[in-house]
């Protein structure tokens, strides 16, 4: 037995029981139906980029709440095609969508990119949400007395919506979408993926949001922010764990449909890997996952980007052939 499985073996043994609620499947049936009522109001504006082989675009759309997402869309214009695979991109904990070079190694493969904010986090996007009680820290205790109200309902909503926003935009091959994040970003690829059956493919690195009892407990990473809160708010320690159970990747796992490649990093304190296998356990579809054993949150960085691109070709090198 090499190293890695000799330090692994466990985790794929991690099995801690489910936190769902029996009105779970009703919860995320309304959430969705509340979420595409709202219309999209989809909008895009080419911008001036210093490159002749690329177009980009600013676009923005409606979240949930008619908060407006705002991100990119980027298309690889050298390669002459009028329709292409994309890539729908979710950033890690309060970053943002980014620049549009940092999507170039994901262009040059062939794809379309559509890359967006988080609400209130570190980007161009606000929150319109109202809420009807404070919170301690960061957004991952934002609104978490109520599920209802709890941050993550509309992050996780306004990820799907990203999903209708990639899907009219005439360049895109509505049957080839790829859902791609790390962190927190690898979350909302895992809860987007067990509720819209339209992604082709999760590409998920040191996710966040599994088995969030434990995050708590441990005070790992954003979730720190939902101890902080107990401390002030104890006699809302049961209600805040059943809230928070229906935002646990977890309990959605069962519903992943689409391929699922995957990344852990075995000294991540923030997002433990441990945890992650709490969702990754119980995937049913096909999945992989590669493991670092001597990296932290930062994952296996470049080295795994290339992981990510040998994985596309060795399984989808059709996608990308130079025809129109």
């Amino acid at each position: 037995m090499g190293y890695i499985e000799e330090k692994t073996k466990d985790l794929y043994a991690y099995l801690p029981a489910l936190t769902k609620k029996d009105d779970f499947e009703h919860f995320w049936a309304r959430t969705i139906a509340q979420a595409k009522d709202v219309p999209l109001r989809a909008e895009r504006a080419e911008v001036d980029y210093p490159s002749p082989h690329v177009k980009v675009y600013a676009i923005s759309y409606n979240g949930m709440d008619e908060t407006r997402i705002h991100g990119w869309f980027i298309v690889p214009s050298f390669i002459g095609k009028t329709s292409y695979p994309c890539l729908i991109h979710y950033h890690g904990f309060s970053g943002s969508r980014g620049k549009p070079s940092d999507y170039m190694h994901w262009v040059t493969m062939g794809f379309a990119v559509l890359a967006v904010d988080c609400r209130d986090q570190g980007g161009s996007t606000g929150n319109s949400a109202a809420y009807s009680h404070g919170f301690t820290t960061n957004v991952a205790s934002k609104g978490i007395h109520n599920k209802d109200e709890y941050y993550y309902r509309f992050a996780y909503m306004d990820g799907l919506k990203a999903i209708d926003m990639a899907v009219t935009q005439p360049e895109v091959d509505q049957e080839k979408l790829v859902i791609e994040g790390g962190s927190q970003g690898g979350a909302l690829g895992m809860a987007v993926c067990a509720l819209d059956d339209r992604p082709a493919l999760a590409l998920v690195d040191v996710p966040s949001n599994s088995d969030l009892v434990s995050r708590i407990e441990g005070n790992h990473g954003a979730f720190a922010s939902v101890a902080d809160y107990l401390k002030m708010h104890p006699e809302q320690t049961d209600l805040v764990m059943d809230n928070l159970s229906y935002f646990d990747t977890m309990n959605m796992a069962d519903k992943i449909k689409c391929p699922v490649f995957a990344s852990v990093a075995l000294k991540d304190e923030t997002c433990p890997a441990q945890m992650y296998f709490a969702t990754y356990n119980r995937i049913q579809s096909e999945k992989e996952i590669i493991m670092y054993p001597f990296n932290g949150h930062e994952g296996g960085g470049s080295t795994h980007t290339e992981a990510k691109l040998a994985y596309l070709e060795k399984h989808y090198a059709d996608w990308f052939r130079l025809f129109t």
